[in-house]
């Protein structure tokens, strides 16, 4: 199922981004804080700010998404979209046991999961029982992953999802992704990391104050850059040495 963007804006801080998406392809949205990438993801799910309004057009396969309900949003989410963020806590109820948490998103959507199958898939076999304060940051990010498969969805956006994890657990969890992830679920991965984008991506949106200035493939942009500022990004990265 293809995500299609055209022209969408946020308030004043997103201006006239398109792009697409196809079933099963891996994107990455890349750029500095503050230029937009997570506004870009957040609009895509439904979850900006009150205060912010977005306009153009989100496509979900035949599905506008911009001015839809938000209990029809609420059908999509954690179903055919679902969302990893950089902090796991902030998707996680420190009160339950993650073994529920795993399983409410197949429950919500009429489906039926073992908590141990889910967590056994992503390297937490065991651990049902456990409340999120007993495990490692990341421990909790493989859970909320767990939660995002969990039904398989047609769009999975990670923001940030490996920035506060270190290098060996941030290996593991990006090869948790690629090798978890159905073939026929699209990937919008958001990072500020070249080299994170090099490993799961084949393609990349390159986005500064708000708007996307640079795309291809990722072997393209990351090999001949042809925007100044993806230029600034691959010298101040560890991806400029290795050319």
């Amino acid at each position: 199922m293809t995500l299609s963007v055209r022209g969408l804006s946020v308030s004043s801080l997103v201006r006239d981004v398109s792009f697409d998406i196809g079933a099963g392809e891996r994107v990455g949205l890349i750029g500095e804080s503050g230029s937009g990438k997570s506004l870009t993801a957040l609009a895509i799910m439904g979850l900006l700010p009150e205060e912010l309004r977005a306009s153009g057009s989100i496509r979900l396969g035949d599905r506008e998404l911009l001015g839809m309900s938000e209990k029809d949003l609420s059908r999509l989410r954690g179903d055919e979209l679902a969302m990893v963020f950089q902090e796991p806590m902030t998707a996680l109820n420190p009160a339950m046991r993650v073994g529920r948490q795993v399983t409410e998103p197949g429950r919500i959507h009429g489906r039926r999961h073992r908590a141990e199958d889910l967590l056994a898939a992503v390297g937490l076999p065991g651990t049902a029982r456990a409340y999120p304060h007993q495990l490692s940051g990341g421990q909790r990010q493989r859970v909320v992953l767990a939660m995002a498969l969990a039904n398989e969805p047609s769009l999975l956006i990670c923001d940030e999802p490996t920035t506060a994890l270190d290098v060996t657990v941030q290996s593991q969890i990006l090869t948790l992704i690629k090798t978890a992830l159905s073939r026929e679920s699209a990937l919008l991965f958001i990072t500020h990391d070249l080299a994170v984008v090099a490993s799961v991506c084949e393609r990349v949106l390159v986005m500064l104050d708000g708007e996307i200035v640079e795309a291809g493939s990722t072997r393209e942009v990351l090999t001949a850059p042809s925007h100044a500022y993806t230029r600034k990004l691959l010298a101040a990265s560890d991806l400029e040495a290795r050319r």
